[in-house]
């Protein structure tokens, strides 16, 4: 007879393609894994896996029914979804996405507001770029997520939750510090520091410098804010900053100025997007409502 436990160890197999990331991914050994592959491939009376030296490989039997297991555990996750949203507000486990640039400046203070509004919520946070984020909500495997929105992104239900400005950030001795304000036409492509490739607010500073050839950026692999700020602090660049990070990372470092940039103030909508018709809406927007207080 088959088990949810057994189609969720496929369904992780099929995901990472190797014993180990699979059984490393749901928390157990490798060897129980294998065990309750067997264990599945018996019940089926068929192969599902064929097992390489560097990992493993469907079956088509076996590609057949990972898809139709995947369905079946996304089946069940939206049934515990709605037994979820019949009890309290944000009265049982929430897995939430934040995207890098948001979550070290919005998280310490949303968990504590979260806490205080909700004492029986548990929030587990995943940090990665909204392109992952956006995939595992849609799959089931998050509930939720934080970032720039609109997503453009029909599966999504969004709810918008406060502007977020853009600030350009200088080193304190640079012509540009002596500015009033900052204009987008005098950026040079070969001063800008951005994030690498995959970080939406590389894409939302290139649409702000619209100028500027994205292939005259100097390339290197910033994957943090807080390394932008040391390099833009050893003079080896400018970079656009949201204020909210600015707040924390850039305002109190004498090496580094804030320039804001002339009106209208280029800037990003923050918010909280979701499965659309997920049976927990109301958890959703009542995480969503405390969103803002760090921005007014």
């Amino acid at each position: 007879m088959l088990t949810l436990r057994q189609l969720r160890y496929l369904d992780a197999l099929a995901a990472n393609a190797h014993f180990g990331r699979a059984a490393a991914a749901l928390g157990v050994t490798q060897p129980a894994l294998s065990v309750q592959i067997r264990e599945l491939e018996k019940a089926l009376g068929a192969p599902l896996v064929h097992r390489l030296p560097g990992g493993v490989r469907l079956t088509a039997v076996g590609s057949e029914i990972a898809s139709r297991a995947a369905a079946v555990l996304a089946a069940v996750r939206e049934i515990e979804e709605i037994g979820h949203a019949r009890g309290r507000i944000l009265g049982s486990r929430l897995r939430l996405g934040v995207i890098p640039s948001i979550a070290p400046y919005l998280l310490p203070g949303l968990l504590v507001r979260i806490g205080e509004r909700y004492p029986d919520a548990a929030v587990t946070v995943r940090e990665t770029v909204t392109r992952t984020l956006i995939e595992e909500t849609a799959q089931g495997e998050l509930d939720a997520l934080v970032a720039s929105v609109p997503l453009g992104d029909a599966r999504f239900e969004e709810v918008p939750a406060f502007k977020d400005a853009f600030l350009l950030a200088v080193p304190a001795g640079s012509v540009h510090a002596t500015h009033s304000s900052a204009d987008p036409s005098q950026i040079a492509a070969e001063e800008l520091l951005l994030l690498e490739d995959g970080h939406c607010l590389r894409d939302q500073a290139l649409s702000i410098c619209r100028a500027i050839d994205p292939s005259r950026l100097r390339s290197f692999g910033a994957t943090s804010l807080t390394t932008i700020f040391h390099l833009v602090a050893a003079g080896q660049g400018i970079t656009l900053v949201p204020e909210m990070a600015a707040d924390v990372g850039v305002a109190s470092d004498p090496r580094l100025k804030l320039v804001r940039f002339a009106d209208p103030e280029p800037y990003r909508m923050v918010g909280l997007a979701w499965r659309r018709n997920s049976p927990r809406e109301r958890d959703f927007r009542a995480l969503a409502e405390l969103l803002p207080a760090d921005r007014q």
